[in-house]
């Protein structure tokens, strides 16, 4: 498995790895960008239930 570095340069290698890593990772999120339902930025806000607490009530006795 050592033999392919004398094939590649190792630094010109993950450089391009890298890179292409990079592009792929900008494509993907673009796609997402341009979907209705994953656009982040100017989707419709996400819809959450409302939280409606019990009432809440405390007395307090003077202990003495």
């Amino acid at each position: 498995m050592y033999r392919i570095w004398l094939l590649f340069d190792p630094r010109r290698a993950l450089v391009g790895l890298f890179a292409f890593l990079f592009v792929l990772a900008l494509i993907i999120h673009f796609i997402c960008l341009s979907t209705a339902r994953f656009n982040w930025l100017e989707g419709n806000p996400a819809k959450t239930g409302m939280i409606e607490s019990a009432p809440f009530s405390m007395t307090v006795t003077d202990i003495g």
